[in-house]
């Protein structure tokens, strides 16, 4: 029998015991669970980066699944603890619009994880992480149904930062989901959205900086040339030949990015 598979998500960082305490809470219950990390260096509080490295991740993972979210800023007050089922897989996570990317592309059920009974007592204020989130997703390892962790809601969070608004007849107005680790800005423009892209006249900016120059792959451009390039999540994004666009731009995740087709 395959042993269940747990993912977690954080904006934890790794110099701290919160990440421990998660995966030992987790044993304590499930201890054949195999725990995969897929990243703790989310930026901290930043939502939108959780979104979109969640919804990145989860489809390459078996069914059965289960992926722990945490990037919650407002632990500790009303917003509400959630499982979803989407794709055969499971994810467990704050309201607060951390899983939107996927419930927003893919069928599925959203649950309010309200039965006590398999929470950590006593539950901290600060640290949902270790005594909701995790030990929810622990006894769901270990074979109790979704059902059991709470009933069907419709009234979840749906934030618009998953698809850029149009602000006038030929511009759109979006924003970086994320700065990956080369310093690539990852716009939330999909190719899919605007598939020619790359035999148009464009104009992306992104901070001070207004990017022309479309580049099928890094080698059609010099070292330190700003460009727009389609990446692996078909997300369009800015990156520097060799560099780093944060870096070169001076911007953060979140920040705005405009994208006017001239032609």
């Amino acid at each position: 029998m395959a042993k269940p598979i747990l993912t977690l998500t954080t904006d934890f960082g790794l110099a701290d015991h919160y990440v421990a305490a998660m995966k030992g809470v987790i044993l304590g219950i499930c201890p054949q669970a195999q725990i995969v990390d897929v990243t703790h260096q989310i930026t901290p509080f930043e939502i939108t980066e959780g979104a979109y490295v969640i919804a990145q991740a989860w489809k390459c993972f078996p069914k059965k699944t289960v992926h722990i979210v945490v990037v919650d800023p407002g632990v500790g007050t009303s917003r509400r603890p959630i499982l979803m089922e989407a794709g055969g897989q499971y994810f467990i996570a704050p309201d607060n619009g951390v899983l939107s990317m996927i419930y927003n592309a893919e069928k599925h059920k959203i649950r309010l994880i309200s039965n006590e009974r398999w929470f950590r007592k006593p539950v901290s204020r600060t640290f949902h992480g270790r005594d909701i989130f995790a030990p929810s997703a622990a006894h769901l390892a270990a074979g109790a149904t979704p059902a059991q962790l709470g009933k069907l809601i419709d009234d979840y969070l749906r934030p618009a930062f998953t698809k850029p608004m149009r602000g006038g007849k030929r511009t759109w107005n979006g924003q970086i989901l994320k700065i990956d680790h080369f310093g690539n800005l990852i716009t939330n423009f999909h190719s899919a959205d605007f598939p020619d892209l790359d035999r148009r006249n464009f104009s992306m900016s992104v901070g001070p900086c207004e990017v022309t120059v479309f580049a099928r792959n890094y080698a059609e451009t010099g070292p330190g040339e700003l460009f727009v390039i389609t990446g692996s999540s078909g997300y369009y994004e800015v990156s520097v030949n060799q560099g780093s666009a944060a870096r070169r731009i001076g911007c953060v995740a979140g920040g705005p990015v405009e994208l006017m087709l001239l032609s």
